[in-house]
């Protein structure tokens, strides 16, 4: 067990293989309490795999994974949403149908345990309302939050998503590619959002646009095969020649 306070999110020697591929490769990592770390690689790196053994999504082949010091290598996912290390997905088709403040309801009821009450006349509990109404503020949706999903704009679905995982109250939060297919007009907003998540919440982001890596993340690894290749700040990464052959292709044409 990790004794480092600091560290709250932990992977020791996490390897995965289909077959005979192994998309994991003795992967170690830490995530220091109110980081800001990004994972990048080129395409086929392992970063969807390793962001899917630390969920729970994918049973991990060997080594383990621990959440401020407990060992949750063999927790089902829900049980490690529950436990602080909540992910970002996209929108599923039951939330489609509902507006953005129905929604948040929805997920702060179930998340504290109230029962699936949530479809009660909203006020019924004041302290979810406040709380859902926060969440609105914060994400830049009180001027949708009555309209239904399925009519919002992209961007403002991924502010949805963002504020539905802040919503079960993260001690990590792994942000998957929250810009990825949002109109440029639509991406400052975003942007602007993602700078502004709570301190105390460690941030793991998975991302492509490099611009968004280096203005967000305080630490970057960089995944290559599997494996990783290096790990360090924003300037050491961008300055290190490993990272700039395989991964932002210099020296080719």
């Amino acid at each position: 067990m990790s004794t480092d306070r600091n560290i709250v999110l932990q992977t020791h020697g996490l390897v995965k293989r289909f077959g005979g591929i192994t998309a994991t490769d003795d992967v170690h990592l830490k995530i220091a309490h109110g980081a800001r770390h990004a994972l990048i690689g080129p395409n086929g790196a392992g970063k969807t795999t390793l962001i899917n053994l630390m969920t729970g999504v994918l049973p991990a082949t060997e080594g383990r994974i621990e959440l401020l010091g407990e060992d949750i290598t063999q927790l089902a996912p829900h049980q490690r949403v529950k436990r602080g290390l909540v992910r970002t997905f996209q929108i599923n088709q039951l939330f489609i149908s509902l507006t953005p403040l129905e929604t948040l309801v929805m997920v702060i009821t179930q998340h504290r345990g109230l029962g699936a009450r949530w479809w009660q006349p909203l006020g019924v509990n004041a302290d979810v309302v406040e709380r859902a109404e926060q969440l609105l503020t914060q994400f830049h949706l009180t001027d949708v939050m009555h309209q239904r999903t399925e009519h919002l704009a992209y961007g403002k679905r991924r502010l949805l998503e963002m504020a539905i995982a802040l919503a079960c109250e993260p001690k990590v939060l792994l942000l998957d590619e929250p810009v990825a297919g949002v109109p440029a007009g639509e991406r400052d907003e975003l942007l602007q959002t993602v700078a502004k998540l709570p301190a105390d919440v460690s941030v793991v982001l998975i991302e492509h646009d490099m611009d968004l890596v280096f203005n967000f993340a305080d630490r970057i690894t960089v995944l290559v095969n599997g494996a990783v290749l290096t790990e360090g700040a924003p300037q050491e990464i961008a300055n290190d020649p490993q990272v700039k052959a395989v991964y932002l292709g210099t020296g080719h044409d």
